[in-house]
């Protein structure tokens, strides 16, 4: 999952502030991931955080763009947490990137943006 987070060309981790150590706690404590597997490697994954509601990540490696898996992950994460009874989901996302257009043909709501310029979208 951290070299298909590390692959894409929006949305770049600016720092080391997340590792390859903060995704099991991510999945295993406070919410559930699910992956997109070929041939045995991931091509895409998200985390959702039950706790909280935070949409924590949702990525495709960039050579496997534009096949589905990004909209299969999210409706999938969606439910799950829907499922767990959380009410109001959020995530973050840079502004002027397929990630924001995609939330927002998902129906996810923008609500504001950050004190480092990301936008902030909720979906109930």
């Amino acid at each position: 999952m951290h070299r298909v987070r590390l692959a894409v060309k929006e949305n770049r981790l600016a720092s080391t502030v997340i590792s390859e150590s903060d995704y099991l706690p991510a999945i295993e404590t406070n919410g559930q991931g699910w992956v997109v597997e070929i041939d045995g490697q991931v091509v895409a994954f998200a985390v959702g955080n039950k706790t909280n509601g935070n949409i924590w990540a949702l990525f495709v490696d960039p050579a496997h763009e534009s096949r589905g898996y990004g909209r299969l992950l999210h409706n999938e994460m969606i439910k799950w947490l829907k499922g767990q009874g959380v009410g109001t989901l959020w995530l973050t996302t840079e502004p002027g990137t397929r990630a924001e257009r995609f939330y927002e043909k998902a129906g996810w709501l923008r609500v504001g943006t950050t004190t480092k310029g990301e936008v902030r979208f909720e979906k109930n």
